[in-house]
């Protein structure tokens, strides 16, 4: 695929997850799912975080928000990393995620402190 949303939302995708992250993820797609990559990579990336209305950081934030209340844990490792490369702080998230537990129950933030957690310590090493 090479629409310029493609290609738009391929540099910011591989700006917030890691160029090594993002090539291995199209590079692994097979016929199944390739169109799940492309679809991902120019909408979520291309169309949604290429906007001007909010920053990378504050849409990191949302998204661990979103992703913590939905339960989806590997999306959420995923964007831990990608938030603490835009610039949100572990204590940040903290709130994040204490927030998620407040309004969109416990067991969602304790998924969520349990993901972000080991995910911080693997970026500590």
């Amino acid at each position: 695929m090479s629409s310029e949303k493609f290609n738009q939302g391929l540099e910011v995708r591989k700006a917030v997850l890691g160029a090594e992250h993002v090539d291995r993820s199209l590079a692994n797609a097979t016929d199944f799912d390739r169109p799940m990559q492309e679809l991902t990579t120019e909408w979520c990336w291309g169309t949604c975080w290429t906007r001007p209305g909010l920053s990378r950081r504050d849409r990191s934030m949302i998204n661990l928000a979103m992703l913590s209340a939905l339960g989806r844990p590997d999306e959420l490792a995923l964007h831990v990393r990608g938030a603490i490369t835009n610039g949100v702080t572990p204590e940040e998230i903290t709130e994040v995620f204490y927030q998620v537990a407040i309004y969109c129950g416990v067991p969602a933030g304790v998924e969520a402190f349990k993901v972000g957690k080991r995910v911080l310590a693997e970026l500590e090493k």
